[in-house]
């Protein structure tokens, strides 16, 4: 089955699992034999084809009896979609039976409807196997049921939402206890309690419950526990349907379209598949939430764009043309669709309209139908400058007849129409568009004249589809376009370059690009830096597109539908169908990459300058029912190309500051081609005094201070030289002037940590010295006494240190390692200056642990002497201060 492309439905027989069916729906688009339903009794090691009609009709659903296996049913479906077109049912289509476990079948048909079929549901009780449900897309669409396992039927309900779309909504359940419990998921849910006589929707009144319900799973041993799949996610019942759960930690959104703003963080806007268009922080305090998220607009989202001189405004666009312009501070929308004049045909737009801004103009937005416009005003006007650019082929503008049986013309077919726009960044005259008929149109005037440059695209088979066009920002006459044909059943890569406005074009694609091209953006500061989204993954070139390669990293096999890249942060943003949305931090290295440097054993690259992040931070705690997606690391990043793999030797990466001083050694990736190595711009954890209680505020070292940093990477016996660039980050309003103060702040509290803990050591150390000696002692030996005042004096002096009740890490006692951890923590996690009362603090805590010392001196001063000439004369070991010189003679 390795080109069916669409399965509908895997069966496992729960008799023998080594047997297992598999309904073969098969290709959408063309005409291919691999379909129907296919058989193995040996864990898929081999399959066999069981049932077959012909190579426009595959299998779209399929049911066991659960108590006698070697009873199957069947639905064959007959369909076919085309770019413009979808055809659901024809003499092909046909309910089945078998007895025998697949070998033969019986076509069934008493009590069915006559004429063709289109898409058939199925259902078998599990509770009483005679009874089997089916939902019939034919001229006399229903639920019809069989109370003889599948012999004789009987219609029993036409309901709206039973026979609502038959081709998009075609799943059938039955309660597993109980028979006559029958689900039909559609535009809601529908449930029966009298055997598909009669249904209801009852539990989605006003619940919030996303349309479109495509599937729904019973839980076998609990029939109250229920998993229903919509457009919008998934929802969890633990009541048979009566509340509902959105399971909202699934990132499996389906992104048309990706742009962004200028805001600092820089803010991420997309259209989603049936749910709305959207906006979101590229970063937030504790990760990106779904609450960080906002609605924008409705419908299915594709096109979003932020007003490039308006914060506040943001247009979006939903399927078939529908244009909004939405005000973030008041929460209105208002629809600005341009309307065709009194004597101009009827606008067409696809299902995926185009909405593009000028590069040259930000007042200047573009959108396609057959027509291009434009607005200057916010879309309260718009102007036609293009005759019609498609084939305007009549035989392709049916969509009013589209559906076959069921007529479903809900403009996802609509056709002939502009489906990609580009503006040339160096002449704002030159425009291209690209439709979805398989023109590919261009004006040197701003729309008074347009050349078809099809023609000139040689090995690219007629009508295929143009999804993207690229004005190239570095020279006028070029261009990029990529065509998608797998609608017509071509799944070949078709990207091509021009660089003479059309009047010839060369293919760019290799045999390294896998799936089909959707989308190609050159790079804004390296023209030979080109990147390609497929139906299978990322895919780059840094030679124009004389060889390609798949860009891997955590990134999946997956649609990318569209690229956007941050010119202020080179970051790239996909958005991709299945995944949400990805962010490629700093693409910058790859704009260095050229053949000589490729001929080089080891490069390290120049990088963006890293900035100085206090992470933010949120309370919440949404344990696992919610997904977060990741902030950009908070490190500075070192790049760098090895030709070969390092096998021997060490590898790793050393920085130094800016006095020569090595800051720290980071472990080396040693894999060939690019390794990227992250430093996270921070000094060793201060050197805290040991307590029962927890200071996890302490466990941070201090950011490290701006500046120019080298790096040394040591590969073997050989060292490589490179630097990183440390800047503040632009997002705080902080002076430099605060911003020392701060640092030096923060410096001061690091040094009194580590004196204190120095201090809390040599006491702790001495006091246990002594008493240590005391069991060396005989018992009536007075000189005991002595020592255990000393080692008493200690302790006393101990406790006004640390904190030493013991608890579960959290007594409350606070002494003077707890304060100045205290105060450490919260002046550094402000980048700013700090408050002139924690200035006051520091002074205040310095000064106790400066008395702490003096206390510890007189006691040692004062006593340690005298013990050590006893300790000598008793022939025991003096006693020594732990990081000092020795007291006392030796």
């Amino acid at each position: 089955m390795e080109n069916s492309e669409r399965i509908a439905k895997i069966l496992i027989d729960s008799k023998n699992s080594s047997t297992v069916y598999v309904a073969v729906l098969g290709h959408l688009w063309d005409a291919y034999p691999e379909r129907g339903v296919y058989k193995t009794t040996d864990n898929g090691a081999t399959w066999q084809r069981i049932l077959y009609v012909n190579d426009s009709t595959g299998a779209a659903d399929i049911a066991l009896d659960p108590q006698d296996s070697q009873i199957i049913y069947a639905a064959m479906w007959q369909f076919r979609r085309k770019p413009y077109f979808f055809t659901s049912g024809g003499p092909g289509s046909g309910f089945y039976k078998s007895t025998d476990a697949g070998k033969t079948w019986s076509k069934i048909t008493k009590g069915l409807p006559k004429g063709n079929l289109g898409r058939i549901a199925i259902a078998v009780a599990p509770s009483n196997p005679y009874v089997v449900y089916a939902v019939i897309e034919s001229e006399e669409s229903g639920l019809y049921r069989s109370d003889d396992k599948g012999e004789t039927w009987i219609k029993l309900n036409s309901s709206f939402n039973i026979i609502a779309r038959p081709f998009y909504f075609s799943h059938l359940i039955v309660d597993p206890q109980e028979y006559k419990r029958v689900y039909k998921p559609g535009y809601n849910l529908s449930v029966s309690n009298d055997g598909g006589i009669s249904f209801a929707s009852p539990s989605f009144d006003e619940k919030g419950i996303h349309p479109d319900h495509h599937v729904l799973w019973i839980n076998p041993n609990n029939p109250a526990s229920l998993l229903l799949g919509t457009d919008g996610g998934v929802y969890a019942s633990s009541d048979r349907g009566g509340t509902w759960r959105f399971l909202a930690n699934l990132p499996i959104s389906q992104f048309y379209h990706v742009s962004f703003d200028m805001e600092m963080p820089y803010n991420v806007y997309g259209g989603l598949q049936d749910n709305g268009s959207w906006m979101a922080p590229s970063e937030s305090p504790g990760g990106i939430e779904n609450r960080d998220w906002h609605v924008v607009g409705g419908g299915d989202g594709f096109y979003v764009h932020p007003d490039p001189k308006d914060n506040d405004i943001v247009y979006c666009e939903y399927q078939g043309g529908n244009l909004l312009r939405f005000h973030k501070a008041t929460g209105e929308t208002k629809e600005i669709k341009p309307f065709p004049g009194a004597n101009e045909p009827e606008y067409r737009y696809n299902w995926n309209t185009p909405l593009v801004f000028s590069p040259t103009n930000p007042q200047k937005m573009y959108v396609g139908s057959q027509f291009l416009l434009f607005s200057t005003d916010r879309g309260e006007s718009w102007e036609r400058i293009s005759p019609d650019l498609t084939t305007n082929d009549p035989e392709k503008l049916k969509q009013e007849e589209s559906g076959g049986i069921t007529i479903d013309n809900t403009t996802a077919e609509n056709h002939c129409t502009i489906y990609t726009i580009s503006e040339s960044p160096k002449d704002e005259t030159v425009i291209w568009a690209g439709t979805d008929d398989g023109n590919v149109q261009v004006t040197h005037d701003g729309g008074k004249t347009w050349l078809n440059v099809t023609k000139n695209i040689t090995g690219l088979p007629s009508a295929t589809w143009c999804s993207s066009i690229e004005a190239s920002h570095f020279d006028t006459a070029t261009a990029y376009a990529v065509f998608d044909g797998h609608r017509t059943g071509d799944r070949k890569v078709y990207v091509y370059k021009t660089t003479d406005y059309g009047k010839s074009w060369k293919s760019i694609t290799t045999d390294q690009v896998k799936g089909y091209a959707l989308v190609i953006r050159e790079d804004i500061v390296d023209a030979s830096l080109l990147f390609l989204g497929t139906e299978f993954g990322l895919f780059m070139t840094v030679d124009g597109g004389e060889q390609w390669a798949q860009f891997t990293g955590e990134l999946p096999n997956v649609p990318v539908r569209d690229i956007a890249i941050h010119p202020r942060e080179s970051d790239l943003i996909l958005a991709t169908h299945g995944r949400g949305i990805y962010i490629i931090d700093d693409i910058s290295f790859l704009r260095q990459i050229t053949p000589e440097l490729l001929d080089k054993e080891v490069h390290i690259f120049e990088a963006r300058p890293s900035t100085i992040t206090i992470p933010g931070y949120k309370q919440d705690f949404p344990g696992d029912a919610e997904f977060v997606g990741s902030n950009p690391p908070e490190v500075a990043t070192i790049t760098y190309y090895l030709k070969k793999r390092h096998v021997f030797g060490d590898m790793k990466v050393e920085i130094y500051d800016t006095e020569g001083k090595l800051m720290t050694t980071l472990p080396g990736s040693k894999r060939r081609g690019i390794n990227r190595v992250k430093w996270q711009m921070r000094m060793k954890p201060p050197k805290v005094a040991p307590s029962p209680q927890l200071e996890g505020r302490a466990l941070f070292g201090p950011m490290v201070p701006e500046g120019i940093y080298s790096v040394k990477l040591l590969k073997g016996q050989e060292t490589y030289s490179g630097s990183i660039r440390v800047i503040p980050d632009p997002k705080y309003p902080h002076s430099t002037d605060e911003r020392i103060l701060q640092q030096e702040t923060v410096m001061k509290l690091y040094s009194m940590q580590e004196q204190l803990a120095l201090l809390a050591d040599t006491v702790t150390d001495a006091r246990d010295k002594a008493l240590a000696r005391i069991t060396l002692l005989k018992k009536k030996d007075k000189f005991g006494k002595t020592l255990q005042d000393f080692a008493d004096k200690l302790t006393e002096l101990h406790k006004t240190l640390v904190a030493t009740k013991k608890g579960a890490a959290i007594t409350g006692e606070e002494k003077l390692r707890e304060k100045v951890v205290e105060l450490y923590s919260a002046i550094s996690s402000y980048g700013g200056k700090p408050t002139q009362s924690q200035l006051k603090r520091m002074e205040i805590l310095e000064n106790e642990i400066q008395k702490a010392d003096v206390s510890f001196q007189e006691i040692i001063n004062k006593e340690l002497d005298a013990i050590n000439k006893k300790l000598q004369g008793k022939k025991l070991d003096i006693i020594t201060l732990k990081n000092a010189e020795p007291a006392g003679n030796e």
